[in-house]
């Protein structure tokens, strides 16, 4: 795509900012047309499905932030001179043509386009089919801000297409494809890498765990493992797996007190073979494929280990590489448990639901990525970028 100037494209996206709080109604109305036809069993998927006034107000203020930040395009990052006499600067370019895959989240729609667009890239939006109102309402709104300046509509692509289809494309696509991002379950992360034919950026599974040492501040803990657990059943960032050190005082007490405080929130329990010994009525984990199980609902597993090594090793055999949380008051042990868990991000005596952009002060993300290539974490407007490298000359040879 031709780059364009930053001035044009701050001016889309204020003006994509009028065209959301026009016409509020109009995208409640689609959203309700899904939420009627949706399924509610499946209560995770639905909580993402709404769209309210809320709702709204944070996609307006999802593209007032980037509009607000800075042009991640043509920026420069390195310039050295050879004794050859060759120029030779580093300048960040756009990616080109990203695909994003995604359940649900109607609010995906707009960060996705919004970054996309304000680092210079196409983008083609797959969305599912349960929020398919939602999301061609909101396409509509963007090919509005996209042509009141002049702007081809196809930036940003709307994708209507079935599993058969989607299949299809991915293996052999109709146009330029340089990214594909899903964020979604473990089957569709599969699906999209077994059929894509360029770069796949895993995204969105999340199977976090939080450590307590003997050394937490008990009380502190309870508080983040029940933020952790419950805030946002439906999130990638909450917490599914909690680990408590057997050496920690009144251990016995303390395993009763917080299976007493999770049941009490309506979360459901499930417990190792150590922990069954003291928590009798809790049913034990008989599938060792739990540990690797990313829950999306009031669900949780309360595990035994005698010691920081062995948390560490479970929390790398299993998690998702997304966030894990260590309590503890000894900021060596918390260094060790931070330098050497595998995961994107990693905490000390806080709530793995900070794993956002927004809250990390990246702004609008595309997505989380556990991937260590090309970026780790939340994928804001910086991360949206490659590079180019620009060789100024003057008949140089190489000899």
């Amino acid at each position: 795509m031709k780059l364009l100037n930053t001035d044009i494209k701050n001016k889309v996206l204020a003006d994509m900012e009028r065209i959301l709080d026009k016409n509020r109604e109009e995208l409640l109305q689609a959203n309700q047309k899904d939420l009627d036809a949706f399924d509610r069993d499946d209560q995770a998927l639905y909580d993402r499905l709404v769209v309210d006034q809320k709702k709204v107000d944070q996609m307006i203020q999802a593209v007032k932030e980037v509009r607000l930040q800075s042009d991640p395009v043509n920026q420069e990052i390195s310039t050295r001179h050879l004794d050859n006499g060759l120029k030779i600067i580093n300048k960040t370019a756009p990616f080109g043509t990203i695909m994003i895959i995604y359940e649900s989240r109607p609010d995906v729609t707009v960060e996705a386009a919004v970054l996309a667009f304000k680092a210079n890239n196409k983008i083609l939006l797959k969305g599912g089919k349960e929020a398919y109102h939602s999301n061609k309402a909101l396409v509509k709104f963007w090919h509005q801000a996209l042509t009141e300046n002049n702007l081809p509509s196809n930036f940003i692509q709307f994708l209507e297409m079935d599993r058969t289809q989607t299949q299809e494309f991915l293996k052999t696509p109709d146009q330029d494809l340089d990214l594909i991002v899903p964020r979604g379950g473990e089957r569709l992360i599969a699906f999209v890498k077994e059929h894509a034919k360029c770069a796949v950026l895993v995204s969105g599974r999340g199977n976090n765990f939080l450590y307590v040492h003997p050394e937490a501040d008990w009380e502190k803990s309870l508080e983040v493992i029940i933020n952790a657990k419950t805030h946002k059943i439906s999130a990638c960032n909450a917490l599914d797996k909690i680990l408590i050190d057997t050496r920690i005082e009144g251990y016995e007490d303390k395993l009763k007190e917080l299976r007493q405080l999770l049941t009490d929130k309506g979360v459901s329990i499930l417990v190792d073979k150590k922990v069954k010994t003291i928590l009798s009525e809790e049913n034990v984990i008989t599938d060792p494929s739990v540990w690797e199980e990313e829950f999306l609902a009031m669900k949780c597993v309360i595990g035994a280990v005698d010691n920081l090594d062995e948390a560490i090793e479970k929390i790398n055999t299993h998690s998702g590489g997304h966030s894990a949380s260590i309590m503890t008051e000894n900021n060596a042990v918390a260094q060790t448990f931070m330098e050497n868990v595998d995961c994107a991000a990693v905490y000390q005596n806080a709530s793995t639901r900070f794993t956002d952009g927004g809250q990390m002060g990246v702004g609008a993300e595309l997505a989380i990525s556990t991937d260590k290539l090309h970026h780790r974490g939340p994928l804001g407007l910086k991360q949206l970028v490659t590079n180019k490298y620009y060789v100024f000359g003057d008949g140089q040879i190489r000899v």
